[in-house]
């Protein structure tokens, strides 16, 4: 290649020596103000060619420095990802095998390498806050908000760190901008909920539980929300009644029993509203009606206690009696029937009808309870005494009659939400009472 060069320059020398020898005139070259020069032809041609190269030269130099300088610098670029990327995994392994104070040092390190590094930032962040660090992860996390405004992560980080400090105003906010930048993120739209449920703001959780529902995408899941979505009905009805809105109350329960003819709960908010207005009678004849379309235990307790109030008992007894004779096998209305004999005082009735019901099998300690003092009230001493050890053997709690039928919560009052749970319209009524002493 060298040789060839060489032959080739060689040949030029010669070419450009045979033309200065055909070409000896001079030529006249003018320049700014008023100058001219004369000069031979030959040596201007000469000139030019010194000047290209000369100007080849420089560009070449130039494009070949840059080079090398971009080179050296994407090398050195190069080792410090790698460095950072090995010491960011260091941190990780640290971190999975529970060692914290291991995992700080390096991520410090990136940070002295790199300072706006995101998820350095962000496992500083989370660090300190395990650690109740709170302002400390504030920082970190804040610094990262710095570089990425608009990072997920980021944010729900931030929205987190409010939970933990009870700043649930700020967390809200931070919730938003999620939703923001992606309307339909799922996790975002659940902690809303939660701040909202927490906060009692049943109107605005509805709209915000419709969008969920619009989201939920296998039929259990669509289910589960639907349900939520009757339950924070229910709620806001309740909030209405308890302020004194008794239309916007009627509106919501009657909404919510075209919506779902089960909601057990939708009915006695309707029949409080009926209360609420004067409308004794009327409510009367509507819990009837809804204990006969539901054979809720829960409407009928609740119309137990409004007839008995009203003194008006024998209506009930002929609706226990008239139950009794479409379902004779319903232990459980029987036993209903004898606890109101039972509080009515009328001994001999209740203690036919307990004494029916104690040889159907069923077993229930206040069944035992109650089937002993009725001993009592004949001087059948011993005999009372066997029931009350009856009750005692099983070990269980009088006079727990409701349970969640999700999670078996007990509670010796109704509720249209399990405080255990939180679902709606689980509560049942149980004879059995099955929570241990």
């Amino acid at each position: 290649m060298g040789k060839i060069a060489i032959f080739i320059f060689i040949l030029f020398l010669a070419g450009l020596g045979a033309f200065a020898y055909v070409n000896q005139e001079i030529t006249t070259i003018k320049i700014p103000f008023d100058n001219t020069y004369e000069t031979p032809k030959i040596a201007l041609i000469l000139f030019s060619c010194v000047a290209g190269a000369l100007a080849m030269l420089i560009t070449f130099t130039i494009r070949d420095t840059k080079r090398f300088i971009d080179n050296w610098q994407y090398q050195r670029r190069q080792k410090k990802e790698a460095k950072i990327q090995e010491l960011y995994s260091n941190a990780l392994n640290a971190l999975l095998a529970h060692d914290e104070d291991e995992a700080k040092k390096p991520l410090e390190s990136i940070l002295i390498e790199e300072p706006k590094h995101l998820n350095a930032l962000l496992r500083l962040g989370d660090i300190a806050a395990a650690e109740e660090g709170y302002q400390k992860a504030a920082d970190f996390y804040n610094k990262a908000f710095s570089v990425n405004p608009e990072n997920l992560e980021v944010l729900f980080s931030l929205e987190s760190l409010m939970e933990k400090t009870g700043r649930w105003a700020d967390a809200l906010n931070y919730i938003e901008k999620i939703l923001d930048i992606d309307t339909d993120n799922l996790s975002a739209l659940y902690k809303k909920r939660a701040i909202l449920e927490r906060d009692e703001k049943w109107d605005e959780l509805i709209d915000v539980q419709k969008t969920i529902l619009k989201h939920e995408h296998t039929e259990k899941d669509r289910q589960r929300e639907q349900t939520n979505l009757l339950g924070y009905k229910y709620e806001y009805g309740r909030h209405s009644l308890e302020h004194g809105e008794i239309e916007k109350a009627k509106k919501t329960f009657r909404t919510l029993l075209k919506l779902n003819g089960d909601f057990i709960p939708a009915y006695l908010g309707l029949a409080e509203v009926m209360l609420r207005e004067g409308e004794s009678e009327d409510t009367v004849d509507f819990l009837e009606k809804s204990y006969e379309q539901t054979s809720s235990m829960i409407i009928l307790a609740r119309l137990e206690d409004l007839l008995i109030s009203l003194g008006e008992p024998s209506r009930l007894i002929r609706l226990y009696e008239n139950s009794l004779a479409k379902k004779p096998q319903n232990h459980t209305l029987r036993f209903l029937l004898g606890k109101l004999y039972y509080r009515l005082e009328m001994i001999d009735d209740a203690f036919e009808t307990f004494t029916y019901v104690d040889a159907s099998g069923m077993a229930s300690p206040e069944l035992y309870q109650i089937m002993g003092d009725l001993y009592l009230k004949r001087d059948q001493c011993d005999r009372a005494v066997t029931e009350f050890k009856k009750a005692v053997d099983m070990k269980m709690a009088f006079r727990l009659p409701y349970w969640c039928s999700t999670c078996g919560y007990h509670s010796q009052e109704w509720s249209g939400r399990c405080p255990s749970c939180n679902t709606w319209n689980t509560s049942t009524f149980n004879i059995h009472g099955t929570c241990k002493i």
